[in-house]
């Protein structure tokens, strides 16, 4: 499969890649800063420079062989408000453009939607990110919404609350990383 990180020099977006090319996919790349790659994995992947927020940016380089995205953009407190929703406004124009259908969204764990079991634990990491980390809820809400609209597109949704470095181990036909 031909797939493309937005975000890739970012903690979750390296390992979007690594997982990718450990997968056997052709991996693309879409990020700021190609500097930020590790060299050993640029020589690996497909590089496309450029922002998010650079609608024409966006679709050229989606202009290329694609048969998914991964989105891992991450916002700090320097990010503009809606970083993240209005990168993947520009993603989806290009999707349906090229007739790219799969979209692999990941959230924040504090967006909470309908159909979650929300535990007492759920609703302080919510009241956590909407107090001192407002941009980033925020933005992540509204991907969600736009997510929710977007019904022509194939999409998953993760929300992981936090990332935790070990071995690799498979879990059913899923890879995931053990906490070891």
């Amino acid at each position: 499969m031909r797939v493309m990180v937005f975000g890739a020099t970012g903690e979750l977006g390296r390992e979007c890649v690594a997982q990718s090319l450990d997968a056997g996919h052709d991996v693309s790349v879409y990020v700021r800063n190609p500097g930020k790659l590790d060299p050993a994995i640029r020589e690996r992947v497909t590089v496309h420079e450029g922002d998010g927020l650079d609608g024409a940016a966006v679709a050229k380089a989606l202009a290329s062989p694609c048969d998914a995205i991964l989105f891992a953009i991450g916002i700090d407190r320097n990010s503009p408000e809606d970083l993240c929703t209005s990168a993947t406004r520009h993603i989806f124009e290009a999707m349906r453009t090229n007739g790219i259908r799969r979209f692999v969204w990941c959230g924040g764990g504090s967006t909470l939607v309908r159909k979650d079991q929300v535990t007492l634990g759920a609703r302080f990491v919510q009241f956590f990110a909407r107090t001192f980390l407002g941009l980033r809820h925020r933005d992540k809400d509204h991907q969600w919404a736009l997510l929710g609209e977007s019904k022509d597109l194939d999409w998953v949704g993760i929300r992981p609350l936090q990332m935790v470095k070990g071995e690799r181990r498979a879990i059913g036909s899923a890879t995931t990383r053990s906490a070891g």
